[in-house]
């Protein structure tokens, strides 16, 4: 399971990287395409980080993080979307709007088992 979660946040953040084609051809498709690779791409970073965490504490601490980065690089998908600077219909946004949306309940899943035991 965490090789495979880890596989996923590597390809969400290839994916982010795949939409800057398309994004940073004018100047608001530059700006919001930074904002979501800074947080998108940071997401895979931080649940590695999480993995060699020093305390139960240390852990929780990291995906809350992943948490905050996965939701933030939400923002920036939705946005893209509703302003159509890229077609909805495109199939690399399709993936990392569905993709986001499942990391986001399984981390905040983890975050409360881990805090539950």
């Amino acid at each position: 399971m965490k090789k495979d979660l880890s596989e996923r946040f590597l390809e969400f953040a290839a994916s982010i990287i795949k939409l800057g084609k398309k994004l940073n051809k004018t100047y608001e498709g530059r700006h919001v395409y930074g904002q979501l690779f800074r947080a998108g791409t940071s997401t895979g970073a931080n649940y590695e980080e999480s993995q060699s965490a020093e305390s139960k504490k240390d852990f929780q601490h990291k995906l809350q993080i992943v948490l905050k980065e996965l939701k933030e690089s939400l923002y920036w998908l939705r946005l893209i979307e509703k302003t159509q600077l890229i077609e909805k219909s495109d199939t690399i946004l399709v993936f990392l709007l569905k993709e986001n949306k499942e990391l986001i309940k399984i981390i905040a899943k983890s975050i409360v088992t881990s805090k539950s035991r």
